[in-house]
């Protein structure tokens, strides 16, 4: 035992050597690179919104529709979405490997304590009992040993570090990519819903229609019966009415997948799932854009993209540190003894304290190969991030340009619409009072139903460009909850537990 405190001290001593030399990391710093930042949306200018509306502090963004069901839809996602869960699933790993990583910094101590018993004539007796002598075992010797170990790899030129700030990156990284995950699928489920909404209403509208060609066959039949029209003008308005129901059943298989599609969403079986009818808002919300620079810190996907790239810079790091020698600090101390009872004695203790210093001096070109490698990679990451950016920036420009243009047209197909109607009336009469033909009213019905349901697609197109712009803005997400309480991952874990 008298030992010991030599043995902790040149441990100490050695540590302490290693720590004064592992304060400097070799590697680049991590700078973030630009990426394209236009001072405005060029799709903005001159659509001034007279109220545009956002959600409200606290509120999830698919509130400003003000729809129960919708919002009813979208709470479920965070609970039941596989496609969620394996996305979180995977930031759970992520998050392990930070933790693995940061392991490395610190010693790893293990205890060993084993037991033999050997004899015969070619037997030998071990090192740690006869000191070092090769003895015949003329009777069977028992050999009680106890061994606790130390070792510790100093990271004196920061490649442990290095590997931590990549793992930690990518962790941030992988979150990114969940809260881009669950923002597209609520997007989805949003779209689907306007889409099965307006399917709704094409329903009514058709069954609308249905009824008035029915109206307008009676009129034909009644014309027909005195002697008015011809048999052709009954053929035709009955040809009409075919067709008109026969749209009225195919709506029904729009219907159906889009149903299908939302029960898949919520993470439920189609057949376990439907939605009654309801009307669809006549209200589009317009969403504040804001300066194009602050998607940076909105969208999800510039985040892990961004992220990747510190990765991607640490890693390079990581490679630089093979050049240099790696410095592992050992030791042991322990008990052997060829009876139980004694063992612990100090007259039985044993110690060890070392260091080895290891250092490639001929690879044939691997480690700068490595190094160029890591290096490309990072500049890939580079690309990936402005392609990113770009891309964000180029949907919110499309959507806006979407909603600017849809709400000059949805003007103009209203008064379209009625003037379609109004001409359906006028000809109807004309027919009844016989001045024109049964084919004036067909036309003019036509023209009407073809209008009605220009304008219910534009309103549905409308609907879909503003959840689009809500998820090209990033739905209200912010770079900074990443590994925070309010970040998505902790919503995701705190959900699911109140589920449970």
């Amino acid at each position: 035992m008298r030992h010991a405190p030599a043995s902790l001290k040149t441990i100490a001593a050695a540590a302490c050597v290693g720590l004064a030399v592992a304060a400097c990391a070799v590697g680049p710093n991590y700078h973030r690179p630009s990426a394209a930042s236009p001072q405005r949306f060029k799709e903005a200018e001159g659509w001034k919104p007279a109220e545009p509306r956002e959600a409200a502090s606290g509120s999830d963004w698919w509130s400003i529709y003000q729809d129960a069901t919708l919002d009813s839809l979208e709470k479920q996602i965070d609970i039941s979405n596989e496609t969620l869960k394996a996305s979180e699933a995977a930031w759970r790993q992520a998050t392990a490997l930070v933790s693995q990583a940061r392991a490395g910094l610190f010693p790893t101590i293990g205890v060993t304590a084993s037991a033999t018993r050997a004899g015969g004539t070619g037997g030998r007796a071990t090192a740690a009992t006869t000191g070092g002598t090769v003895t015949p075992l003329k009777h069977p010797v028992n050999e009680f040993e106890l061994l606790g170990t130390a070792s510790w790899d100093l990271d004196i030129w920061g490649k442990i570090r290095r590997t931590i700030e990549s793992d930690v990156a990518a962790a941030q990284a992988s979150e990114a990519d969940l809260a881009a995950a669950r923002l597209s699928a609520q997007a989805t489920l949003a779209s689907d819903y306007i889409q099965l909404r307006v399917a709704d209403e094409q329903r009514q509208l058709l069954e609308k229609t249905v009824d008035g060609y029915k109206r307008a066959l009676e009129i034909t039949q009644n014309q027909y019966r005195v002697g008015v029209v011809a048999k052709s003008d009954v053929i035709t308005a009955q040809t009409q009415l075919g067709g008109a129901q026969s749209q009225l059943i195919a709506i029904g298989v729009t219907r159906a997948t889009l149903e299908h599609a939302i029960a898949v969403l919520i993470g439920k079986a189609p057949a376990d799932f439907s939605l009654p009818p309801q009307a669809l808002s006549a209200t589009v919300p317009v969403i504040p854009t804001g300066v194009p620079s602050s998607l940076l810190e909105r969208r999800p996907d510039v985040a892990a993209a961004e992220r990747r790239m510190a990765a991607a810079n640490a890693q390079i790091g990581v490679a630089i540190a093979a050049y240099f020698p790696d410095l592992t600090l050992s030791g042991q101390y322990g008990f052997a003894n060829n009876v139980v009872s004694g063992l612990l004695h100090s007259s039985n203790n044993f110690w060890s304290v070392g260091g080895t210093l290891n250092e490639t001096l001929l690879d044939f070109g691997a480690r700068p190969a490595q190094v160029r490698q890591v290096r490309a990679a990072y500049d890939q990451t580079v690309a990936n991030y402005r392609e990113t950016v770009l891309t964000a920036l180029q949907q919110v420009e499309d959507e806006l340009a979407t909603l600017r243009i849809l709400e000059q047209q949805v003007e103009v197909q209203e008064q379209t619409v009625k003037s379609a109607d109004l001409a359906v009336q006028l000809t109807l009469n004309q027919y009844r009072a016989g001045t024109v033909a049964y084919t004036s009213v067909v036309t003019a019905q036509a023209v009407a139903l073809g209008d009605a349901q220009t304008l219910l697609t534009i309103r549905q197109n409308r609907l879909v460009a503003s959840v689009a712009l809500i998820q090209a803005l990033g739905g209200g997400w912010q770079a900074a909850s990443i590994g925070t309480a309010a970040g998505t991952a902790a919503t995701l874990a705190n959900e699911a537990a109140a589920a449970r």
